[in-house]
């Protein structure tokens, strides 16, 4: 499938990695995007229907990292940078200058093995956002982050633990703040 890009002459367009699958009508500011997408899987990067990957959205994959997005999602901007498994589900909006790490410290994935550093276990660096979960700006979900269905995670807040359905967390480091509420 042929992305939808930004007309901006200026812009990044080198043909997308041979692993990264975009859905029909998603739009693609650049595809700088994928410049750190080092990925040996089959399947890397697998975008749904609809969704929007807006300017300076960053995919920092290691050789193992692979990253799924539902449809009608927006990513306004975040580094997701993993050697694991990054799963965005549908109708999900994620904030700018937002970070979805498998590692709390900052070394890129695909330079671990040359600093000695050990790959922590698999499925110990998952991160999952269930449909319609809402990230705030400048937050930071590490691995073992489970948002559920219809959560919000404030601005700058930084999430390692699970986050049950419909229930706001909040803070450095986060905590339950309570039940999302609904206009009647």
């Amino acid at each position: 499938m042929s992305p939808s890009y930004n007309l901006d002459d200026v812009e990044w367009f080198d043909p997308l990695p041979e692993n990264v699958v975009l859905g029909e009508g998603t739009y693609l500011y650049s595809s700088y995007a994928f410049r750190h997408c080092m990925s040996e899987r089959p399947c890397a990067v697998r975008v749904g229907k609809y969704t929007n990957i807006y300017p300076d959205t960053c995919f920092d994959l290691g050789p193992r990292g692979e990253v799924t997005v539902g449809d009608y999602t927006h990513l306004s901007d975040p580094t997701i940078s993993t050697n694991g498994r990054v799963s965005i589900g549908s109708h999900c909006m994620v904030a700018w200058e937002t970070v979805l790490a498998d590692i709390a410290y900052a070394v890129p994935p695909d330079s671990r093995a040359a600093l000695g550093q050990p790959e922590p276990d698999p499925g110990d660096t998952d991160i999952v956002l269930a449909d319609n979960a809402w990230i705030g700006a400048r937050a930071v979900l590490l691995g073992g982050a489970r948002i559920g269905e219809g959560s919000v995670v404030g601005a700058g807040s930084v999430v390692d633990f699970e986050v049950p359905p419909y229930t706001v967390a909040a803070g450095n480091p986060a905590r339950i703040m309570g039940p999302v509420r609904t206009a009647r």
